[in-house]
């Protein structure tokens, strides 16, 4: 189901947090047991740039990866109400400040990316890019940041790689350049659903690398926070 929103309403707890922040916290009261049959979330978003304090977010997409398998129908995809916009990265993906979608407000959005997440642990290609602008987002509204458990394909990769003079390793690997090396297509690039969709198909592939060469996958141990 792709999930969309609605109404501006802005419930505060006792603590002075949403109740959906109070309701998002209470999930993760016991510690996860994770492995590929797990559920995960692949994340990404896009953006008007890469400043963490001058930059917002354009759009949240993600996919639900359970029992190793893409769930479309539980997709997530949701445009923001634009205050902010950079034309220059227009080109990059394609979103206009007029466009006719339905948008929501910072707020709104949100609300319903934590609804839509619990305490589900979180993949994206440079993770920690998504998710600091996640969290700058939440803390403009008074709320702490993501608690949820972060892998990063990026990193996954990297410790797939054999270790030999003959392999290069690079600091940066683009979504691009590993969705060429793993045959992925690229026909949604540069929106936020489509790169998380392939995102989780990268993911998926580096698992079964990353298992060819260790023989067994603890995933306590590649989680990034």
């Amino acid at each position: 189901m792709i999930f969309s929103f609605f109404k501006n309403t802005r419930t505060k707890s006792p603590t002075n947090h949403p109740q959906f922040w109070v309701d998002y916290v209470a999930q993760f009261s016991k510690d996860q047991n994770i492995d590929i049959q797990s559920k995960f979330i692949v994340l990404d978003t896009e953006t008007t740039g890469f400043d963490y304090e001058n930059d917002r977010i354009l759009c949240i997409g993600a996919v639900l990866l359970e029992k190793g398998h893409i769930s479309i129908k539980n997709s997530f995809e949701v445009y923001l109400i634009q205050e902010h916009y950079n034309s220059e990265t227009t080109p990059i993906h394609g979103i206009l400040k007029k466009e006719k979608k339905d948008k929501a407000t910072e707020f709104e959005a949100l609300k319903n990316f934590l609804n839509y997440i619990g305490n589900t642990p979180i993949i994206a290609h440079h993770t920690m890019f998504d998710v600091n602008m996640i969290n700058k987002a939440l803390s403009r509204h008074g709320i702490p940041p993501l608690k949820n458990k972060l892998l990063d394909t990026v990193a996954l990769y990297k410790k797939s790689l054999l270790r030999s003079p003959l392999i290069e390793r690079k600091d940066h690997y683009s979504l691009d350049e590993l969705a060429d090396k793993f045959n992925i297509s690229k026909k949604d690039r540069h929106t936020a659903l489509g790169d998380a969709y392939i995102t989780a198909l990268l993911f998926l592939k580096i698992y079964k690398k990353l298992k060819e060469k260790t023989g067994q996958v603890t995933f306590k141990r590649l989680f990034i926070n």
